[in-house]
């Protein structure tokens, strides 16, 4: 079921509008995110953009010191299992 909600911003002279906090949170609108408006017969439709993976910056936790990649951690693993 698709939640819905009604809020109000109003419109600067620089034609500016401050999202609602309600309308960011539901949609996960963080800063720095690009926001695109598309229009057509049914009405304005509101989406966000986002550059690049969500899991992004959660790569290498929990693994320091090992290079990204299969070959860096397998070469990391046999150098912990040298005598």
């Amino acid at each position: 079921m698709e939640q819905t909600f009604q809020a109000a911003a109003r419109v600067t002279s620089k034609g500016q509008v401050t999202l609602p906090l309600a309308l960011r949170r539901q949609l996960g609108i963080r800063t720095g995110d690009r926001v695109l408006f598309e229009g057509g017969e049914e009405g304005v439709r509101l989406r966000v953009e986002r550059e690049g993976s969500p899991f992004e910056r959660y790569q290498g936790i929990g693994n320091p010191g090992i290079p990204s990649g299969r070959r860096q951690a397998i070469a990391w693993v046999r150098r912990l299992r040298r005598p």
